[in-house]
Order: C-alpha cells, then sequence, then structure tokens
C-alpha cells in the first residue's frame, strides 16, 4: 500500500480513470482532479448516482454500471471512508488496475481486500498531487509548461 514505484506506474500505464463522487461544482476536489486528469491525457469516467452527464461524459450511478468492456485501470475514490469498503468490493468484481482513495479517505479492511485480490492501493493520497510528484514531466506537460524549444 502507498508505494510510490505502483503509484508511479500505475499512472504512468493507465488509459482510464474511473472518478467515483465526481462532482458537478466546480469548486469541489473531484471536480477539479478529474479535469485535471482529463488535460492529462486520461479518459475519465464519472461516477455519481445522481447525474447522467458530468464534464461532457456519461456519468454511471456505480462502476459495476460501467460497460463491461471498459478497462478500469483506476478507481479514483471521493467518497467518505464509511463508504470506500462497497466501491472497493466493486472494484474487485470490475478486477481495476488500481485503486486510489483520496486525502482524508481511509478503509484499512477494504484495502487488505484489494490487495488480497491483486489491486494496488494508493490509500489518503491525492491523484493530482501524486502524479506531479512521481511523474513531474508528465505533470508540467499537462500545464502546458512543456519545452518549445
Amino acid at each position: 500500500m502507498n508505494d510510490p514505484r505502483q503509484i508511479a506506474a500505475a499512472l504512468e500505464a493507465a488509459k482510464t480513470i474511473a472518478v467515483v463522487g465526481c462532482s458537478p461544482d466546480p469548486a469541489r476536489p473531484s471536480h477539479s482532479v478529474a479535469t485535471y486528469l482529463m488535460k492529462a491525457g486520461y479518459r475519465v469516467i464519472p461516477v455519481n448516482p445522481g447525474h447522467r452527464t458530468l464534464l461532457g461524459e456519461t456519468c454511471y450511478p456505480s462502476i459495476l454500471e460501467i460497460p463491461p468492456g471498459v478497462r478500469l485501470d483506476i478507481v479514483d475514490v471521493f467518497r467518505r471512508s464509511s463508504e470506500v469498503g462497497k466501491v472497493a468490493d466493486q472494484a474487485i468484481v470490475r478486477g481495476a488496475g488500481f485503486f486510489f482513495m483520496q486525502l482524508g479517505v481511509v478503509d484499512v479492511a477494504a484495502a487488505r481486500r484489494l490487495e488480497a485480490a491483486g489491486i494496488p492501493v494508493a490509500m489518503d493520497r491525492c491523484i493530482l498531487i501524486e502524479r506531479g510528484r512521481l511523474l513531474p514531466l508528465a505533470a508540467g506537460e499537462a500545464r502546458g509548461e512543456g519545452d518549445s524549444a
């Protein structure tokens, strides 16, 4: 858990990230992180039972309702710690590649179940911060700071 090498490898290899608890409110961290991930080149799938579309994408009530042919490279969770267990169990069923619990989100039992199922976990970590810390060149390019020479 929280292994920087596993986090970096997941971020480098990922193409699709499900953002569970994605909000339509630009002031909410889930919205700004999802927007950042989209600008960084990831396909973001918003998950929120209260919405049909978010960020111009189809929004699903749960990760189990995302079409089965869609590979979930990373599941990024913006939910209360008490609600993570259910999402973790869904991620196991879907065979997610990596599971992120955002800052302040902690569920050790869920993390153990995920890891027992072979799904690496980042707990109490922000995917945006970790990407900037572990993949600085890629993060700079997402902000338009790449070398222009």
